[in-house]
């Protein structure tokens, strides 16, 4: 071998082992990136966002997560009017060509149609460019923010439902502040008596609020309204029936009523006398419409019963505003030996029957 052969087998022997250092520099590069995209991947599967990139014709090219229901491999190469339900992809397209064709980036939240139903996504859309600058295709990051739309919408439920609330209850609070200066004497004894009903509106309220506003339990109702009077006559009270629940509107009402019925026991029926007795109970009913209720306050042994010639608010609200606000049927006994109250509440003021 010349001396001109052997200088350029070093020669080439030399730039063999630059390219092989060149390729193992590029290998170990490359090996690097490839494992950080794989916790990139990673971390995008376990999260609700999803990264895709899409050509001038909105072909998908790169996508990180299954979208829609349709798997990677059949997103890959398809455009989001073959993947997309046509009413939904119209309105998509125009917003993504409008990204293109102005080279600026958007954000909006489309809903968009899979086999589950409609899913909403919050959409950041990005042009994506080359080295000379120019808009080649686009970048887009989705997240499934379903759960936050729907959560918003049972907040826009909830407060339109408190705002009816309220209107209704101030209507009531209205009433009975009239209907009670109407029959109160003096000052003194309004105050009294509407700070009473005020009370026994907000016993029925805590029950309500305790049960997320469903219903309230029967027999937790009638607990409830006696329990300002039960202190030292606990003996001379039974209340005993079934596990029942009403309607939030039976357990305002009812409970007003029962109020009504225990302030008259404790003034002047059978909680005024040590020797008095009162039963409270109630009991399921078959009726055309369903299950009924049938609820019977009766008092005994205490002092004889006069049949009162003027009706006051008491008496309003237990015949006359159960009978129209809940289409309750009451009777009201005025028998000598004791009040014996009969109210039949109806299957629609229901809740539950266990």
């Amino acid at each position: 071998m010349s001396g001109a052969q052997a200088t350029e087998l070093a020669k080439l022997t030399n730039e063999y082992r630059q390219l092989q250092d060149q390729i193992s520099a590029q290998a170990w590069e490359f090996n690097l990136l490839r494992a950080r995209f794989a916790r990139y991947e990673t971390a995008l599967r376990g999260s609700q966002v999803t990264v895709y990139t899409q050509d001038c014709d909105l072909r998908y090219t790169s996508i990180s997560n299954p979208m829609l229901g349709h798997s990677i491999e059949d997103i890959l190469g398809r455009t989001d009017a073959e993947i997309l339900a046509s009413d939904a992809s119209a309105a998509l397209i125009a917003l993504k060509r409008e990204v293109l064709a102005s080279g600026e980036a958007k954000r909006a939240e489309v809903p968009l149609e899979d086999a589950a139903g409609i899913r909403w996504h919050d959409l950041h859309i990005e042009p994506l460019r080359n080295e000379a600058g120019e808009v080649v295709g686009l970048t887009c990051a989705s997240v499934d923010v379903t759960e936050r739309k729907e959560g918003e919408a049972h907040l826009r439920l909830l407060l339109r439902e408190l705002t009816h609330r309220s209107k209704n209850l101030l209507a009531v609070i209205q009433a009975m502040a009239r209907q009670t200066a109407r029959h109160a004497g003096s000052i003194d004894t309004f105050l009294g008596q509407f700070g009473a009903r005020l009370q026994a509106l907000a016993a029925s309220h805590d029950l309500l609020v305790r049960e997320s506003w469903y219903g309230a339990s029967l027999g937790e109702l009638i607990r409830s309204q006696l329990g300002g009077y039960l202190e030292g006559v606990e003996s001379q009270i039974s209340i005993d029936g079934p596990a029942i629940a009403i309607k939030p509107e039976a357990a305002q009402n009812l409970g007003l009523a029962l109020h009504e019925l225990a302030v008259n026991a404790t003034k002047f029926g059978a909680l005024s006398v040590p020797s008095g007795r009162l039963s409270i109970t109630w009991s399921r009913r078959e009726s055309a419409d369903g299950n009924a209720v049938e609820l019977d306050w009766r008092e005994r042994l205490g002092p004889k019963v006069k049949i009162r010639r003027r009706k006051g608010f008491g008496s309003m609200v237990i015949e006359r505003n159960l009978a129209r606000a809940l289409n309750a049927a009451v009777n009201m006994d005025f028998d000598p030996n004791g009040l014996h109250c009969h109210i039949v509440i109806p299957a629609s003021q229901i809740l539950a029957l266990r």
